[in-house]
């Protein structure tokens, strides 16, 4: 029997062993795709306890919480942060099979040196012995200590970056710590408050906003501003992946009608949302940006909760009506209009990796731009990363693949890269112990160094 969570956790095989040891286990972490707070970076927040950093804003655990029936006093609400630490720990022996559990576990082992499992007996001792080391593990030394080389923030378009150029200018930040670009606030014209943001992102632009063509004016403006404050790339966050064929008349009737407060028909919603991403799309082949698209959710699903604490509080789920199909069509719009950028593709529904892999492949002729994300939030568990990263290997090139990320709001959450190259080393590991790819070092170090890190920065211009 394997030892609980050892060095060779998750690697069954000598090949798997020697890959991540001797390769993936050596290399640095670039995070392109999180919600850390910049302001948090800048000014090198610290944490009085370890509910802080390991529970605060964290759904995923949240979720868990609330199907174990803690009552939300002891996961959102006022109950002390010991109250919630133990409520969490106590359910932990529940959750077998979740990579909850997994992460949790090598959160503590790798950031506290703790390594016996998280219960209810043992929660006080370890909610105290986290505490004392977190007064010498601030923000910036939790990011040195999991050897974080780059970042990138979640930003909104009317921002000023202030936080991010405080980050620049300071000489002892170790790490390169970037904004991305995310307007789903002016893109998504279906939701609630899209006139009130119009409002404001008219004020940032210094003009009013009467039309499509004026928002993704004002946009491509805003990425202009992001560029100039080291901006590599941009997130587009859908419910489900629209195309229509693009409409001006169409669009701006959309756009009326969700200024005044009124619901837009689909086709003509889609109309509008497509218009600016090309517009957007465009944009960001001009400056060589990256363009990541994550599609595929149900938000905000439970009306009562959602009004009560807001977005981001573990009410989303996944879409099987994703739009998948029109992935084709939009990415085919992009090249027609001169503007396929870098690309990288994510679905929440795991049924769509064939079609979004198979998909990626029609528009690779403009120089092998377009990358199938990593498996994203309800997947990024042991199954859905195997799966997704065998498909990906089906139906178009591994090898090429940009790696993991960490989608959170916690500075521990680092220990996701490792749980992705444990996965990634056993996976492959199989393949060459099974004879299904030569047992070659070279092939092997280049393979794997190339997924956990290399294939990120240079795909990104991180230049770290």
């Amino acid at each position: 029997m394997q030892a609980f969570m050892d060095q060779d956790f998750l690697l069954s095989t000598p090949t798997a062993k020697t890959l991540y040891h001797e390769v993936a286990e050596q290399l640095p972490i670039i995070d392109y795709h999180c919600h850390i707070p910049p302001q948090e970076i800048a000014e090198d927040r610290t944490f009085d306890s370890i509910t802080q950093v390991w529970l605060g804003g964290d759904h995923y655990k949240w979720r868990q919480m609330r199907s174990a029936g803690i009552p939300e006093e002891k996961i959102t609400g006022n109950a002390s942060d010991r109250e919630k630490f133990r409520a969490f720990a106590e359910i932990m022996p529940q959750i077998i099979g979740n990579p909850i559990y997994h992460w949790s576990h090598l959160e503590l082992q790798r950031a506290f040196g703790i390594t016996e499992p998280l219960d209810g007996g043992n929660a006080d001792k370890i909610f105290d012995c986290c505490n004392e080391q977190l007064k010498d593990l601030s923000a910036r030394a939790l990011m040195e200590k999991f050897q974080v080389r780059a970042v990138c923030t979640t930003d909104d378009p009317c921002d000023d970056l202030h936080w991010h150029d405080q980050i620049a200018a300071d000489s002892a930040m170790q790490s390169k710590v970037l904004p991305a670009f995310r307007p789903d606030k002016a893109v998504n014209i279906e939701k609630t408050g899209f006139n009130a943001y119009i409002e404001k992102l008219a004020g940032i632009a210094g003009r009013k906003l009467t039309s499509a063509e004026n928002v993704a004016a004002a946009l491509v403006e805003r990425i202009d501003y992001f560029a100039a404050h080291g901006c590599l790339c941009a997130d587009h966050g859908l419910d489900y992946c629209m195309f229509a064929q693009p409409d001006t008349k169409e669009a701006n009737a959309a756009f009326t009608q969700a200024m005044e407060g009124k619901a837009p028909a689909k086709a003509q919603a889609d109309a509008y949302k497509t218009l600016i991403t090309i517009a957007c799309a465009k944009k960001y082949a001009e400056l060589n940006w990256v363009m990541q698209i994550h599609f595929g959710c149900l938000r905000d699903n439970n009306k009562p909760l959602f009004a009560a604490l807001g977005p981001d509080i573990g009410c989303d789920a996944i879409n099987s009506r994703s739009g998948v199909e029109n992935l084709a069509p939009l990415l085919n719009a992009f090249a027609e209009n001169g503007g396929l950028p870098k690309m990288i593709l994510y679905s929440l529904n795991p049924n769509d990796n064939a079609a979004v892999a198979s998909i990626m492949g029609c528009f690779q002729n403009g120089g092998g731009k377009l990358r199938q994300g990593s498996a994203w939030w309800f997947n990024d568990t042991y199954t859905g990363m195997r799966t997704q990263l065998t498909e990906l290997a089906n139906l178009g090139i591994l090898g090429r693949f940009v790696g993991m990320l960490t989608d959170s709001r916690s500075f521990l959450s680092y220990t996701r890269h490792e749980y992705f190259r444990r996965i990634l080393c056993q996976l492959v590991g199989e393949w060459v112990e099974s004879g299904q790819y030569p047992c070659n070092r070279a092939y092997l170090d280049k393979l794997i160094g190339d997924l956990c890190y290399h294939n990120t920065n240079e795909f990104f211009r991180f230049g770290v």
